[in-house]
């Protein structure tokens, strides 16, 4: 029996996100992206649609070498200016009622602290509908922003993400005690203090007291997004993530890694069923092959080819030329998105892929252009490789998502491909049937950790940290 996929709106408060060179076109309002209207409008687009989730990407910093010039990163918009979702998403959440809000927040940008107390108060504020896409960062520049002298090693920035979920995990799931807050009027007492704890975390990188300032939020811990496609991003991902966005080329480039990473979540001590993976998709729909044909040459007349080299950051020098096309990738440093590589190695698998392969799998990677029944047709390919669910990326604001509702939705919904209501509850809830993580997932092992009959005590707590 066919079942319903998830549709999330992959978005980003910026001019040129991932369809460079759009934003030129008449019709695309993505450079009014300052303009809180246009995302309530596009909120609104959204849930007409029954789409799951707006899923927001960000950076802190530019593309491209850490001292080199970024005079294409501005002439393009690319990603700059940009602002900041997690702000946006409080007006969305009061302007929605049922799609999710998730927005992305490396771990070098924010303290765990403060941002564990951000993601609650917009959880309570959407009534339970925040996700948090979990990444590393990428960016040399980013790691400048934040005074550190270079972006840490691949691998070393997994391990510091798992201690900055270690101290999230503990303030979310394990501060506050079910109960603990009473709100009641007759005795004068708020909430009660011997459900209420500290967590003593002291780690490598971290050292946090506590207790969590925000009651339990109605999902305590957001819904769980993770895109790293690396060997260690993957582990990282079997061990934390309940979703995955994946950047495969190709239904079957995603099947291999869908079932490892399946195994590896296994292995993890989760069931397969723990994880949902998103690939991300394009669409240029049409009722005839004319159609798609002259809407797929539009939006290839606009497209930035310099804008896709740019967002791929490899093969720039730093004074802004560029490596030749057939530059072997396998000759490239990266300390960055090594999983957009390694998918590109699977999908030309008989050659080492160049920069060439890498500006033409960004131009033209991951999109579907077809009648809506064609369309259907490869998204049930993508779900017989194991994907849950579409991160559908945009060519242009709001029309790509009012496209999707009205030429090709009625098609996938009469397929069983597409819902055709909203469950009712939280994000995790519509998506995995409960509200909190599940026993399995290691952010439950601190629930009733810190409940000490002695508030000084802080033994557990600290034999915690080192486990």
């Amino acid at each position: 029996m066919t079942r319903p996929l998830h549709f999330n709106a992959f978005l980003m408060n910026t001019g040129s996100h991932i369809q460079h060179g759009q934003w030129r076109h008449p019709d695309a309002r993505q450079a009014e992206f300052n303009d809180v209207g246009l995302w309530i409008e596009l909120a609104g687009i959204l849930e007409e649609g029954f789409f799951d989730a707006m899923f927001f990407a960000d950076v802190t910093g530019l593309y491209g070498p850490v001292d080199g010039v970024y005079t294409d990163n501005v002439h393009e918009g690319l990603q700059i200016p940009s602002n900041d979702p997690a702000v946006l998403l409080g007006a969305l959440a009061v302007h929605t009622q049922n799609i999710g809000l998730a927005y992305t927040s490396n771990t070098m940008q924010n303290h765990p602290f403060n941002f564990a107390r951000q993601a609650s108060t917009l959880d309570h504020i959407s009534n339970g509908r925040i996700a948090w896409n979990i990444v590393t960062g990428t960016q040399e520049n980013s790691a400048r922003n934040f005074g550190l002298p270079a972006l840490a090693e691949h691998d070393a920035r997994y391990d510091w993400a798992d201690e900055y979920l270690d101290v999230v995990y503990k303030l979310w799931e394990g501060s506050w005690d079910e109960g603990a807050l009473l709100k009641d009027r007759d005795r004068g007492t708020y909430s009660d203090p011997a459900k209420i704890h500290k967590i003593h975390h002291e780690g490598l990188r971290y050292k946090v007291a506590g207790p969590h300032l925000p009651s339990p939020s109605p999902q305590r811990t957001p819904l769980l997004f993770q895109a790293g496609g690396s060997a260690r991003g993957s582990r990282f991902a079997a061990q934390h993530a309940e979703a995955v966005f994946l950047g495969t080329p190709t239904p079957e480039v995603a099947h291999g890694h869908i079932r490892k990473a399946r195994a590896l979540v296994v292995g993890a001590g989760r069931q397969p069923q723990d994880i949902k993976f998103f690939p991300g998709l394009s669409f240029v729909v049409g009722s005839t092959a004319a159609e798609v044909r002259r809407k797929e040459s539009d939006y290839l007349q606009y497209a930035s080819v310099v804008g896709y080299l740019t967002h791929a950051s490899l093969g720039i020098l730093p004074d802004g030329t560029r490596l030749p096309e057939d530059t072997p990738l396998k000759d490239l440093p990266n300390n960055g998105g090594q999983g957009h590589v390694d998918w590109l190695r699977a999908a030309i698998p008989d050659r080492e892929p160049t920069l060439a392969d890498l500006t033409q799998g960004r131009l033209r990677r991951g999109y579907v252009a077809g009648t809506p029944d064609q369309i259907a047709d490869r998204l049930a390919d993508w779900q017989a490789a194991g994907a849950d669910g579409i991160n559908v990326i945009n060519w242009r604001l709001p029309g790509s998502y009012q496209e999707f509702n009205e030429q090709l939705l009625p098609t996938l919904q009469r397929r069983g491909l597409a819902k055709t209501e909203y469950a009712e509850g939280t994000l995790r809830r519509k998506l995995f049937g409960q509200d909190r993580l599940n026993e399995r997932h290691p952010a439950a092992r601190y629930r009733g950790a810190f409940g000490n009959a002695n508030p000084n005590d802080t033994t557990i707590e600290k034999e915690l940290v080192h486990d």
